[in-house]
């Protein structure tokens, strides 16, 4: 016996002649956390799928040992039966199913092909418990937070007797709050001996966590560390991710402000569903020919309903409220008066509202300026095909070709493709919504520089993060919201995390807005 769950020797995989994987190499210990880094499309996501059968046997070179046993997957179900357990980034969950009937979907406790529903309950309550969740069994998954979503995952996993765990990107979609309890549940797996692996691009969780890394890049492991052995410095890691040092992970810009492009005025929305609830309340922003001005707070401060409704796409009962262009009031009662207005949007969800994913990379770069490649409203291929490989090329967009559709590229892929759609419609005002969620730090940088680049060309950019060193490397000003109001508003020579939480736990004992 030897001190390794899992092996995986020489493992190899194409997609249509392209090298996803070349002879990895891959060992993680029993009773350990094991992380796998790397970039957008490095094939760690991939090398997941090859363990958990998701790509069976035989569509792959290599083998894969587990608990010293040669291993042939062909289907998910049968590393399950091994105790390996997948958590894909999209949550596999049912919304109109309860909790309980999530947790065992596909392992339904029944006698005779009659599903028992008193087990079932008190069976779904038991795992809960397990993971740290206090909730309604009898609850829809859709009426619960992304967080507690994360955790009904977790405790279906466990019903399977999990022995091998893998997350991927487990943290992507949740806050600061929801992403501690998540890690520190996975400690607490660990002490009860549950092996699990975790991929994600958040290396100070990486570092809270994990016993060993494994950094993948270009389909190759390129570096492994240990805890104990090995220093765990980030600088190291990303390097070896990137393949080049990174000096400065927020490049600079020339900044060269003009005058005041957008302002949004006493902008107030209430909840459609609890009327006594403003959702955006007496909202006052502005931003300038080439800034970039951050928007700040915690999961569910108001950030994306406001930027929503600023680009005609509004959620719950406007109440009143004006938006002005170069000092003129506009009217922006849906999307394509704001396109109209030269305001873009790239949303948060890049899956279900962003990407027409089972489209080529072309279709979706062109999608909302078909104007611009057509003529007497018929399309020109060749112009629309030029276009595409232009943005592909200017925003380093890994694929074979334009021709590739969205869903087979990876998120930091995906992301860019949303991003040359909307540089192409050449807006003067450009909302970025979370645009480097659950992508890798070479990516990121990456799109840093495009940000970077349209605001030196003057656009106007409004950047919403929950990554904090995000907002403030980035943003020439910022503002905090909480609760759906404006309740700070920060210069750049006095950003920081500190300023921003203190301004969001002073506005909730009720003190008045700041200007810092």
């Amino acid at each position: 016996m030897t001190d390794y769950i899992l092996q995986m020797n020489n493992i190899s995989k194409n997609f249509s002649g392209v090298k996803a994987l070349e002879g990895v190499n891959f060992k993680v210990r029993k009773g350990s956390i094991h992380a796998i880094v790397g970039e957008n499309g490095a094939g760690k996501s991939t090398l997941m799928n090859i363990l958990s059968g998701v790509y069976p046997y035989g569509s792959y070179e290599g083998d894969i040992k587990y608990e010293d046993r040669i291993c042939k997957f062909k289907s998910i179900k049968d590393s399950e039966d091994k105790g390996i357990v997948i958590i894909h980034q999209e949550l596999a969950l049912v919304p109109n199913l309860s909790v309980k009937e999530n947790i065992f979907l596909g392992n339904e406790k029944a006698n005779h092909g009659v599903i028992d529903w008193n087990q079932t309950y008190y069976e779904a309550k038991k795992y809960c418990n397990k993971v740290n969740l206090d909730v309604d069994v009898n609850l829809l998954i859709e009426q619960i937070s992304v967080g507690k979503q994360q955790l009904v995952e977790i405790a279906k996993a466990i019903s399977k007797n999990v022995k091998l765990l893998i997350l991927d990107e487990p943290t992507a979609s949740l806050n600061d709050e929801d992403s501690e309890k998540l890690l520190d549940l996975i400690l607490e797996l660990k002490k009860q001996e549950i092996t699990s692996i975790i991929i994600s691009h958040k290396l100070n969780e990486i570092n809270k966590i994990a016993d060993d890394i494994t950094v993948i890049r270009d389909g190759q492991v390129v570096k492994n560390l240990n805890k104990i052995e090995d220093d765990f410095n980030e600088d190291i890691v990303i390097e070896a991710m990137v393949g080049r040092e990174i000096v400065d992970r927020y490049p600079r810009r020339n900044l060269k402000l003009g005058n005041i492009k957008i302002s949004v005025e006493d902008w107030t929305v209430r909840s459609n569903i609890n009327k006594e609830k403003y959702l955006l309340d007496n909202i006052n922003i502005n931003v300038r020919t080439g800034e970039v001005v951050g928007i700040a707070g915690l999961m569910g401060s108001g950030r994306t309903e406001l930027a929503m409704s600023i680009f005609g796409n509004l959620v719950g009962n406007f109440e009143k409220g004006k938006i002005f262009i170069d000092g003129k009031e506009v009217k922006i009662n849906n999307t394509k008066q704001a396109i109209r207005n030269r305001i873009a949007y790239v949303t948060e969800d890049r899956k279900t509202q962003g990407l027409i994913l089972d489209q080529n990379i072309k279709n979706n770069i062109t999608l909302s300026s078909l104007e611009k490649v057509s003529n007497n409203m018929v399309i020109n291929l060749d112009k629309e095909m030029d276009v595409a490989k232009e943005y592909k090329k200017k925003l380093n967009i890994k694929a074979p070709s334009v021709l590739y559709n969205a869903e087979q590229l990876s998120g930091g892929n995906q992301q860019k493709i949303m991003l040359a759609r909307w540089i192409f419609s050449d807006p003067d005002i450009l909302i970025l919504d979370e645009p480097t969620r659950g992508i890798d730090i070479g990516a990121k940088y990456e799109i840093y520089n495009v940000i970077n680049e349209l605001a030196e060309k003057g656009k106007s950019i409004i950047l919403i993060s929950s990554e904090m060193p995000e907002v403030i490397g980035m943003s020439d000003r910022v503002y905090v919201m909480n609760e759906g109001r404006i309740v700070a508003e920060i210069n750049k020579d006095n950003l920081s995390q500190e300023n921003i939480m203190k301004s969001i736990i002073n506005s909730t004992k009720g003190e008045s807005n700041a200007r810092i």
